[in-house]
């Protein structure tokens, strides 16, 4: 990539505030790359079985309309996905059979997937023309990193927005607990419904932890009241802090908290298999590391050996409600304190 090209990235990433102020200097700056006469982002709406030009950017005799919305069936792009090929400069003689091309009078074509979160296909970055044009390596390489760089800003523009509307239900619910500021018992409840609704509709995994502070009466015990709630409030900031996207951390209530997460896809037999064990077990670890350490109650100073951590990767068929699910992550939990306290 050359030094212009890296320049005008510099100025034009940290401006983006929106989507379209984000691809129409990527789609300015493909054009140039490729020397394709037409460069353009494509969202797909699955349900509807449509393909939506979203913005475009046109330079040449062949125009691709922005605001087009072709059959998703018709596209080169579904094409181009299902057979692995990124680029062709002969279009009717590799998909003939695309009537939307044939209109258009695409020649040659470039494409690449947009992908979100868990790899989900979210639209395509293309670049064609009238014209057979040769596609060099550069071209390829740069269509890959545009399409990444507009697949990381969606999602975080999707991830802002779901904050934004928690927040907003949290706010209005009374959803948060008052001592550690995280969701409470009820939100938490509402979370799993939501997460394995979305599990059941994807056919995927979820994850669902239970933390127990072990020895926390003891603290309270020999140091107070207040310096118990400093330890809830520091070990929630501590477990906060390595929370990855799309994991939630709660308050069930005392000196438990509930960790809910999306899984990997289930396996054949629509459980969740290995796959989602090592996740649930990398969750469990990452997790259980964060409890362990010295920790400053005001005046006390405590050496902490860390809670019990418990996390299960769960099918949604394998849960009759979000009650079971935690039953499931609280057994879990109490084998991981049992074996625990036999090391001691």
């Amino acid at each position: 990539m050359d030094t212009v090209l890296l320049a005008q990235l510099s100025t034009a990433l940290p401006a983006a505030r929106s989507l379209e102020q984000l691809t129409r200097p990527l789609l300015e700056m493909l054009s140039k790359v490729t020397g394709l006469e037409s460069t353009y982002l494509t969202m797909i709406d699955f349900e509807a079985d449509v393909q939506h030009i979203l913005f475009a950017r046109n330079a040449g005799t062949m125009t691709i309309p922005e605001g087009l919305s072709v059959p998703w069936s018709d596209t080169l792009c579904k094409r181009a996905l299902e057979e692995g090929r990124m680029a062709t400069t002969d279009v009717p003689a590799c998909w003939g059979d695309s009537d939307a091309a044939r209109q258009l009078g695409i020649q040659t074509y470039l494409s690449t997937p947009v992908r979100g979160e868990q790899d989900e296909l979210l639209g395509t970055l293309c670049a064609a023309s009238g014209e057979s044009r040769g596609v060099g390596g550069e071209a390829e390489a740069v269509l890959r990193l545009f399409s990444q760089l507009i697949g990381d800003f969606i999602e975080r523009e999707r991830l802002l927005e779901r904050l934004r509307q928690a927040n907003e239900q949290l706010l209005g619910y009374a959803l948060l607990d008052t001592l550690t500021g995280l969701p409470n018992r009820r939100a938490l409840l509402d979370e799993l419904k939501r997460r394995f609704s979305q599990a059941r509709r994807e056919g995927r995994s979820v994850l669902v932890g239970l933390i127990d502070l072990d020895g926390f009466k003891s603290i309270n015990d020999r140091y107070g009241h207040h310096c118990g709630d400093l330890f809830l409030q520091e070990q929630a900031g501590r477990l906060s802090a390595v929370l990855r996207g799309g994991d939630v951390l709660g308050r069930l209530g005392g000196d438990e908290f509930v960790l809910v997460s999306g899984g990997p896809a289930l396996d054949a037999q629509g459980l969740a298999g290995e796959l989602a064990g090592k996740a649930a077990a990398a969750l469990q670890r990452r997790c259980a590391e964060a409890t362990v350490g010295e920790f400053q109650l005001g005046e006390h100073r405590l050496d902490y050996a860390g809670a019990s951590i418990g996390v299960v990767a769960l099918a949604p068929r394998q849960v009759p409600d979000v009650e079971a699910a935690l039953t499931l992550a609280d057994a879990a939990m109490y084998e991981v304190k049992r074996q625990r306290q036999a090391r001691r």
